[in-house]
């Protein structure tokens, strides 16, 4: 089964749309949580993920926080006010959906969370020793997270107490190795230095993992969020990747 794996969407719908342009034909497509915050098109986006063929998406905490399952405190002061923004623009139907997702799935192989499988929806996975403490927190031969908006795949080998670390090369296919954490970065949001939105394609037959980035139209964006009076560090660093 070919899998189109994304997170961190953040309401961007030039960047979900170009990745649904060049994912091409595949059987289901996982979301690992966060469909608003930060972005201009909340709802548009809920939408259009909800119409994708075989769906399953996580909660992720901007997706909590939005329908009033998180406290806003829990925002820097420009997340909290782009969070506002974003419940006062998001419509019933979306919030019904964003409500009544799961902060983790099993779906064969695979465990899937937000932010790690310790904590789904806060924690970060940035380095090797908070990836490596996960381990023991689920069982599956991989687990697919999000949240940190920067791809990396952990990988445990043998009697390894820490995992290698290593950042994918975009646009480069790789098998993964059982026992693997593995991020494929953001769509709305990209926080590596590089503003193209990120994806991946997951074969659950061979276990590849095709590492992509996408251009689109970030300028279009940018004039949105301005037009809604959003943050001005949100609008700047989509065209910084940072």
């Amino acid at each position: 089964m070919r899998v189109l794996v994304l997170s961190d969407i953040h309401a961007n719908l030039e960047a979900f749309q170009a990745v649904l342009a060049v994912a091409g034909e595949v059987d289901a497509l996982w979301c690992l949580g966060d469909v608003v915050g930060y972005g201009p098109n909340p709802n548009e986006c809920v939408d259009l993920l909800f119409e994708q063929k075989e769906v399953r998406c996580l909660r992720g905490n901007h997706d909590a926080a939005a329908v009033g399952d998180l406290p806003p405190d829990s925002f820097n002061p420009e997340a909290r006010s782009s969070m506002e923004w974003q419940r006062e623009a998001l419509d019933a139907a979306s919030i019904e959906k964003l409500k009544t997702q799961d902060t983790r799935l099993e779906l064969g192989e695979v465990t899937l969370v937000h932010a790690s499988p310790r904590q789904p929806i806060l924690e970060y996975l940035l380095d090797t020793q908070a990836a490596g403490d996960n381990f023991a927190y689920f069982e599956s031969p991989f687990c697919f997270v999000g949240h940190t908006h920067i791809p990396v795949h952990f990988a445990l080998n043998g009697e390894r107490r820490q995992p290698s670390m290593r950042i994918p090369k975009p646009n480069h296919q790789i098998t993964l190795e059982a026992r693997s954490i593995i991020n494929p970065g953001s769509v709305g949001q990209p926080r590596d230095r590089d503003p193209r939105a990120a994806f991946a394609i997951f074969d659950t037959a061979a276990h590849t993992w095709d590492y992509r980035r996408v251009s689109y139209d970030v300028a279009a964006v940018q004039a949105k969020m301005r037009a809604q009076g959003l943050p001005k560090r949100h609008i700047e660093r989509i065209a910084s990747g940072w």
